[in-house]
């Protein structure tokens, strides 16, 4: 499975990103993928999941109702628009499949792509 992330770069506080993650495989549809960032100096932290099918999303509490994850079956590819980002939303982020089907377990992960949110 390869996971190829891409979308971030450099944006003002206020704006808005959208990332995009193109996955391998012929089964796409059927597994969890989740989006997770790691800040200078931090541990990785969940930012939000979609499940195989598309119709149910979780966030983390710090992007709930500014960052939306969505899928495309069809196309291999899962998104994370991004809006209102904050300064704190500076990271790179990670893309991830479960390999598991029946629960979200993230075992395959793409390179990063980093996104930058100046103040």
């Amino acid at each position: 499975v390869q996971l190829v992330e891409s979308g971030g770069g450099l944006v003002q506080a206020g704006g808005s990103l959208r990332l995009s993650c193109a996955a391998s495989g012929r089964t796409f549809s059927r597994y969890t993928m989740g989006w997770f960032r790691q800040a200078p100096g931090k541990e990785r932290e969940f930012v939000a999941e979609i499940r195989g099918s598309g119709y149910h999303t979780f966030y983390s509490d710090s992007v709930k109702g500014r960052f939306t994850i969505f899928r495309d079956n069809a196309k291999n590819t899962v998104f994370l628009q991004m809006n209102h980002l904050k300064p704190e939303d500076t990271a790179v982020y990670y893309c991830a499949r479960s390999s598991r089907v029946l629960i979200a377990k993230f075992d395959y992960w793409g390179q990063g792509t980093q996104v930058t949110v100046s103040s």
